[in-house]
């Protein structure tokens, strides 16, 4: 289904609109407060553009215009019944319908013939180390908050955003156990199909030379 406004930072502004009227500073600073920037790219110049976007989409619209003390005047604005139903609809297929995604690392992955099988061994190594380090960080910040009372139902994203980070250092592990097995490892066939595949463009090279 093609969305009036298919930025994912729309949802977020839409969701926390559902508590009430809010102006785009502070929306800007509560999707700051909640590590927002964890699941959604954002700036505050950004989080202007999308509310003018679903403005004109007719999803929320201006509710007061508010002065407060010296500073200028801020409108703050509302969801419309076709914000609600948008915003209803777009969360729910967002939990029940699987997305085919781009992620950066299943590019290189598939890329990954190309590098000389020990190179790769040495990256997957040293992708393992940031990976671990990121979970451990991220760990450590979810027990914090919840040390602090915040209920777990507010953390399951952190918990699934976990659960990919424990599958990806499995995944590493494997992959680097298949490179380098001393039996089955295919470091050698992958080298030495490297080396024909050079050989074939040096040939080609000198024929065209």
């Amino acid at each position: 289904m093609k969305r009036k406004v298919s930025n994912p930072l729309a949802l977020a502004v839409l969701s926390y609109l559902t508590n009430g009227p809010m102006h785009r500073y502070d929306l800007v600073r509560t999707l700051e407060a909640n590590g927002d920037g964890r699941s959604v790219n954002f700036n505050p110049a950004s989080v202007y553009m999308v509310v003018e976007q679903l403005v004109k989409a007719g999803f929320i619209e201006e509710h007061e215009k508010l002065r407060t003390g010296g500073y200028p005047e801020r409108t703050t604005y509302v969801l419309t019944s076709a914000g609600r139903q948008e915003w209803h609809d777009w969360l729910r297929s967002l939990i029940a319908d699987p997305q085919h995604e781009f992620p950066q690392f299943v590019l290189g992955l598939s890329l990954i013939a190309a590098l000389e099988p020990d190179d790769v061994v040495a990256l997957l190594r040293e992708r393992r180390g940031r990976v671990e380090a990121m979970r451990s960080e991220a760990r450590t910040a979810m027990e914090g908050t919840l040390a602090a009372g915040l209920h777990p139902l507010f953390q399951v994203d952190e918990d699934y955003r976990l659960a990919l980070m424990d599958a990806e250092l499995g995944f590493i592990d494997g992959l680097i156990a298949k490179i380098t097995d001393a039996e089955t490892g295919w470091a050698g066939p992958w080298a030495a199909h490297l080396a024909q595949v050079r050989a074939r463009a040096g040939e080609d090279g000198d024929g065209n030379g």
